[in-house]
């Protein structure tokens, strides 16, 4: 290929699509907010305050300011200088700006953009006007005012934003600056309005996290939060780099159900590669799927402690129901002491109920549980025949719910524990009644707080009316429904029958 000529194209660049760029990178006008706060964070500033009003918006900072260079550094485009030096010289923090379009992106908010700065013997302010900016398409000259030093109070740069075109909700503007803006930092503080505004925090059962990976540490810390305070708005963990949140993720917990609106938090990973308008991460990226392996591992350990909190208080209601029922049998054995398998129960002696404590109890004491010959447990219980023991006690596991009544001459104990799920529904040895939790129906009725004390209760008198009457299921079967139908009768649970005839039944 033959060259007759050799020359060179200018490559220019329309400013209007400078500002239309802006306006896809930040569609929120208060996002703009977060931009100024975090380029006062990165020039080391102690502390920003922001000031909204009707027609203009403020932002003051204490920083370092900006010298002559430093002004042309920030309104270079693509400027790599905070790529360069990457830790702000006072503090070290580790700067979170980039790709320096914030400034141009809000004149997609307002007409005219300002800048007051000094630092030491220079000062300088800039009026970024969109109309005479946009009046010749391809230069880039901008006013620039030399001022006097002791004109400004001190070191430090203030932003205006004045005609504006979008609104500024000063609430919007607070939740923005709490999720995108690295509040916790030390020797950082942020005002809007002139009142402080405290990084985001939550309450509940706190679990750190501190693991590595082969790119960097990823630190934080995940919160349960209450049940009373779960919420589905604002679902998962805040994914944070340089603490700044770039996205809530749920890391498979959409899978949980109403489990997952109890998780919260902030995970920390400054070694994640962004989108270019920090919305996302770049999925693909081996970093990412690093940051995804160890966030499997936290949040299986999230998962365990949840299935705990579930289990404590799955146990706590299932110990009201069981000693709520033992108050009502003893009424309704009061009444009808011709019922009870341990002779007459006195009226309103309830001083019994709840000998063991419902949540991570001990299981039946040797007292409770019968011995391996199958003789009835309790000091003033009679011998029985030996029969074959059930093997299914022998698995009774420390955190069994046991509840413990003395009815007439003996103790009775309810033993809620976990048999299997084809193991029998309740069973009796001695004067211990089983219930098994992993019964299918018990499974259902617990989840029914309105019945699961009647659930409850119709196991135990079942089992009193079997070791009363051994040899007539049907006449077992009539004094269960007695016994039933007097301990719900009206009347709070706790309440004695002293006002009450016994009843005597055949």
């Amino acid at each position: 290929m033959n060259v007759k000529e050799t020359t060179s194209l200018e490559v220019t660049v329309d400013k209007r699509h400078i500002i239309s760029i802006g306006e896809r990178l930040y569609t929120e006008s208060v996002e703009l907010l977060r931009e100024l706060v975090n380029n006062a964070y990165d020039a080391d500033a102690t502390e920003v305050r922001v000031d909204i009003e009707p027609e203009r918006v403020v932002v003051r900072d204490n920083g370092t300011g900006m010298d002559a260079e430093g002004l042309r550094q920030y309104f270079r485009i693509g400027s790599d200088e905070k790529v360069l030096r990457s830790v702000s010289p006072r503090f070290g923090r580790d700067r979170i700006g980039q790709f320096g379009i914030g400034k141009f992106a809000s004149l997609a908010a307002a007409m005219t953009f300002e800048i007051i700065t000094r630092r030491g013997d220079f000062a300088a302010r800039v009026v970024f006007d969109k109309r005479r900016w946009e009046s010749s398409r391809f230069t880039w000259h901008l006013p620039c005012e030399i001022l006097q030093p002791e004109a400004l109070p001190g070191d430090g740069t203030t932003v205006v934003l004045s005609e504006l075109t979008k609104s500024f909700d000063p609430f919007e503007a607070e939740e923005t600056i709490k999720d995108g803006v690295p509040l916790k930092a030390a020797n950082f503080a942020v005002f809007l309005n002139g009142r402080p505004v405290p990084p985001r925090t939550y309450s509940g059962q706190r679990i750190p996290v501190l693991e590595g990976c082969a790119f960097g540490p990823v630190a934080g810390e995940i919160v349960i939060i209450p049940k009373s305070a779960a919420t589905t708005k604002d679902l998962g963990i805040d994914v944070k780099v340089k603490g700044v949140t770039v996205k809530k993720e749920l890391f498979g917990m959409e899978t949980w159900g109403p489990a997952m609106a109890r998780v919260k938090g902030e995970i920390n990973a400054n070694f994640l590669p962004i989108t270019s308008d920090r919305s996302n991460f770049v999925a693909d990226s081996d970093e990412y799927q690093q940051f995804l392996k160890v966030m499997e591992k936290v949040v299986s350990i999230v998962e365990k402690k949840l299935g705990k909190d579930a289990d404590r208080q799955e146990d706590r209601r299932a110990g009201r129901a069981v000693k709520e029922a033992l108050q009502r049998i003893h009424r309704a054995l009061a009444l009808n002491p011709d019922f009870s398998p341990f002779g007459p129960v006195p009226y309103g002696d309830e001083k019994g109920v709840g000998g063991a404590a419902a949540e991570g109890t001990k299981p039946p004491s040797a007292k409770t549980v019968p011995p391996e010959d199958g003789t009835a447990g309790g000091p003033e219980a009679k011998p029985k025949a030996k029969k074959r023991r059930n093997p299914l006690v022998k698995k009774i596991t420390p955190n069994a719910i046991v509840r413990r009544i003395k009815l007439g001459r003996s103790a009775v104990s309810v033993c809620l524990d976990f048999f299997g799920e084809n193991a029998r529904e309740c069973f009796t040895e001695g004067n211990v009644v089983y219930i098994n939790r992993d019964h299918p129906l018990f499974k259902r009725e617990s989840r029914k707080s309105a019945s699961f004390t009647m659930y409850v209760a119709r196991l135990m008198t079942q089992e009193i009316s079997l070791m009363k009457e051994t040899k007539s299921p049907r006449l077992a079967f009539t004094r269960q429904s007695q016994l039933l139908r007097d301990a719900f009768a009206e009347g709070p649970a706790g309440a004695g029958p002293s006002s009450v005839e016994p009843k005597s039944t055949a």
